[in-house]
């Protein structure tokens, strides 16, 4: 039976996040302390304490989740003497967790992970004006109708094109779509004229995972040009492409291109449970992707692993 770690992204954050790891664990509480440093804030005490609003702003729940999912990670190896490099196939992360995976993995170090994923936060929030971007929730289509309801939706009633694409593709009927705020409005009336089961507006700060963040992109390029990284000690199945891969020059290429790229989710389930895995541990905050596995997985084994009770019961699984 093959494992495969998956971190979560954004969305899973709420306050009191890491608290019980950092009390329980001194190994969580040494990640906590590392990503306050390289940050130069006391993000930990926002994780613990809040106010929800600071929290998930993106700038500060992007490094916050990926600090989460790493403390589980040391713990599990201190604690448990877990073994990723030996123990877990594959690793993957929903958009910002795609990160989290390359730091468990060993391809970032901590303060690398963190500062990334700062600047990821800051840089797509900036890179379209508030107001002007949004997302959309489809749910109960499929990623074909979805692509088919945002080319619909995409003319604007003068006939020129405006960005609607689709965002992500979760599986299970769940998909989500992004771009200029008047063309997610149309694909959300779009929708429900086509007869998907529900289609809504989501509360988000800027329309993620489409072409509108290229700003965003050629920012994180030039960042990941000149950050250090190793081969990870296990393959990553990347966003972008739904498959393995463990040479760090292509790494960075997708990390660039996940930035306005569609997170294919339900395609990279597929690919690991194509490659052998039946067991999926979510590593961190919250249980989003757990959920999705048993819709898109749903004769694979997964479990949620981000608390101290979680992390007993998984090594005592093993």
């Amino acid at each position: 039976m093959s494992l495969a770690f998956v971190f979560p992204g954004q969305g899973s954050q709420a306050p009191g996040m890491g608290r019980d790891l950092a009390e329980a664990f001194p190994a969580a509480r040494e990640v906590f302390e590392e990503v306050d440093e390289a940050l130069k804030q006391r993000l930990s005490r926002l994780m613990f304490e809040g106010p929800a609003e600071e929290l998930t702003l993106t700038a500060n729940a992007q490094p916050a989740l990926m600090a989460v999912s790493v403390a589980v990670v040391r713990v599990l190896a201190k604690e448990g003497g877990f073994d990723l490099s030996r123990q877990v196939s594959l690793v993957a992360g929903h958009s910002l967790g795609e990160y989290s995976a390359l730091t468990a993995a060993g391809a970032f170090d901590l303060p690398t992970a963190a500062r990334l994923l700062r600047l990821r936060g800051e840089t797509m929030q900036k890179a379209v004006p508030a107001g002007e971007g949004a997302m959309a929730a489809l749910l109960g289509a499929e990623a074909a109708q979805a692509q088919a309801i945002c080319e619909q939706a995409a003319a604007n009633p003068e006939g020129a094109r405006e960005v609607v694409e689709v965002a992500n593709d979760n599986g299970g009927g769940q998909v989500v779509v992004s771009g200029k705020k008047a063309a997610v409005e149309r694909a959300v009336e779009a929708a429900k004229a086509a007869g998907i089961k529900r289609a809504m507006l989501l509360p988000v700060s800027a329309p993620f995972h489409c072409s509108m963040m290229a700003p965003a992109a050629d920012a994180m390029g030039e960042a990941l040009e000149k950050a250090a990284m190793s081969h990870p000690a296990v393959p990553v199945v990347a966003n972008v492409t739904a498959a393995p891969v463990s040479d760090p020059a292509m790494i960075r290429e997708l990390l660039v291109k996940q930035v306005t790229g569609t997170v294919r989710w339900r395609e990279c389930v597929a690919a690991m449970v194509a490659a052998g895995c039946t067991r999926f541990a979510e590593v961190g905050a919250g249980k989003v992707l757990t959920g999705l596995m048993k819709r898109n997985a749903p004769d694979a084994t997964a479990m949620a692993v981000g608390t101290p009770a979680d992390i007993e019961a998984f090594l005592k699984s093993l």
